[in-house]
């Protein structure tokens, strides 16, 4: 055999012929083969996304504007800057009108949490006095329900949000637009998980006539607190701001503790202090706020191919992208995969649900795994060389970064930014989302924690309409 160091050099290309176009100018030689991404669902549809129909110019459009979105959601300035009852901002909330988390659904149609958490609020908002009067009004249409974010709120598991709630109000130093999110109600038996009981009203109403003031003084006392330095530090302390939160609860007790002093004194204080220091996902409700000013700046842009919300009301899991407009694009909601507590397993679990997912459409949660090692022990074989080539795969269908996030455990690398549909639905990979696992009985609450996927064919959804408007 001829020695291959004597020959002249060559270059296989496979793929866009753009790359070798140099090497030929300087004689060398190269072979071009022709590939494209295995593409799932309507063929026809991603190659005009793809530029594969030739029409390169719609393509390039279509990029600039991804630009433009990533551009505007790394920007975006998350500052915590009050705490309301929800109808002073919400004034559509003085009615009898309950939020709930995910793409819009009836209530018969829901899973146990749901029901439960709406049940609950029906009876913690004294529009009925027995669960049997609320299932009634619900059943029958007398409670109005609607999306979380129709109205520029998120909320955690069943995410329900009524009128008296005290919610944190999150404004986009940037453009101005602000989120809501109700209060994190901590462990046990919890309105999220679907347990309506005098627990439940008590520790609710607690947060309308004290904590809620409280917190809404010293936040004002401070002037606002910025949530994006925050939630960059506890990235660095092992955070990923969906499942586990520890670090950046302390980091936001310690930003507000001197303000609370400032503006509060006795009981009031110690409890609210005592609840902060032992919440340990306090921040959670926080960063979803953060992560909806972030999306929905990038949803202003008004063009492109990026994911800017995701969510899941236990039945539908359902996105939004930032060029179609206030469309959810859904598919059939999956179960998470996980560890459970014990006594509990599979048959136990709910199908997915809450507004949270919003973290994994910036970046963090699931997508930015390697920076919680508390975390890893959800996923698989519960290895970090598993959580790094998740990490890597996920690379793959998004369009950008944001460089403020960094993940220690990779060097500093940063956290990814923008999932964009065409890439989803060329590669098939999709966005790993950090859960929690509710009970499928209403009230029993959180029995476990993992990951879940969301369907495929929502993105395709997406996509196909996507690449309508290109023709």
């Amino acid at each position: 055999m001829s020695n291959p160091l004597l020959q002249e050099p060559g270059v296989a290309n496979v793929g866009v012929d753009l790359f070798t176009a140099r090497l030929v100018e300087a004689g060398i030689r190269t072979v071009t083969r022709e590939w494209a991404p295995r593409l799932h669902g309507n063929a026809d549809a991603y190659r005009r996304l793809f530029g594969m129909d030739g029409n390169q110019e719609r393509v390039r459009a279509l990029e600039s504007a991804n630009t433009r979105v990533i551009e505007a959601m790394r920007s975006a300035d998350p500052v915590l800057v009050d705490v309301v009852p929800a109808h002073t901002v919400l004034p559509e909330l003085k009615d009898r009108l309950a939020l709930h988390a995910g793409p819009p659904l009836a209530f018969d149609q829901m899973t146990g949490p749901a029901q439960g958490a709406l049940i609950g609020v029906a009876q913690y908002e004294k529009w009925a006095k027995t669960p049997e009067e609320a299932r009634f009004l619900l059943m029958n249409g007398q409670i109005q329900l609607d999306s979380c974010h129709h109205h520029q709120a998120v909320g955690p598991m069943a995410g329900i949000t009524s009128g008296s709630m005290p919610v944190l109000v999150v404004q986009n130093a940037v453009s101005g637009r602000k989120a809501y999110c109700i209060l994190n109600e901590g462990i046990g038996p919890v309105l999220r998980f679907g347990a309506y009981n005098e627990e439940v009203y008590k520790r609710l109403n607690w947060f309308a006539d004290e904590l809620g003031p409280l917190l809404s003084a010293a936040i004002r006392h401070a002037g606002g607190i910025p949530l994006k330095p925050l939630m960059a530090k506890a990235l660095l302390m092992g955070d990923e701001m969906h499942q586990r939160n520890a670090a950046a609860s302390l980091l936001f007790l310690q930003a507000v503790l001197p303000h609370l002093v400032a503006t509060a004194t006795g009981e009031p204080l110690t409890r609210a202090v005592t609840f902060l220091g032992n919440t340990d996902q306090f921040f959670l409700n926080l960063a979803m706020a953060a992560g909806k000013t972030i999306g929905d700046a990038g949803q202003a842009v008004g063009a492109g191919s990026i994911v800017t919300a995701m969510s899941r009301n236990g039945v539908d899991f359902g996105l939004r992208v930032s060029g179609l407009g206030d469309v959810w694009w859904t598919g059939p909601v999956n179960r998470p995969q996980g560890m459970y507590f014990a006594g509990y397993g599979p048959d136990d679990g709910n199908p997915d649900i809450g507004d949270s997912a919003i973290m994994e459409t910036i970046g963090l949660g699931g997508m930015a795994l390697p920076a919680a090692p508390a975390v890893i022990g959800f996923v698989g074989s519960g290895s970090f060389e598993e959580a790094q080539m998740i990490f890597q795969s996920q690379r793959g269908i998004v369009a950008g970064t944001q460089p403020t996030f960094q993940i220690p455990a990779l060097d500093g690398q940063a956290a990814l930014m923008g999932i964009d549909v065409r890439l989803v639905v060329s590669s098939g990979v999709l966005p790993l989302i950090n859960t929690g696992i509710a009970h499928k009985v209403a009230g029993i609450g959180q029995i476990g924690a993992g990951t879940v996927s969301p369907p495929l064919v929502a993105f395709e959804r997406a996509a196909d309409a996507l690449a309508e408007t290109l023709i």
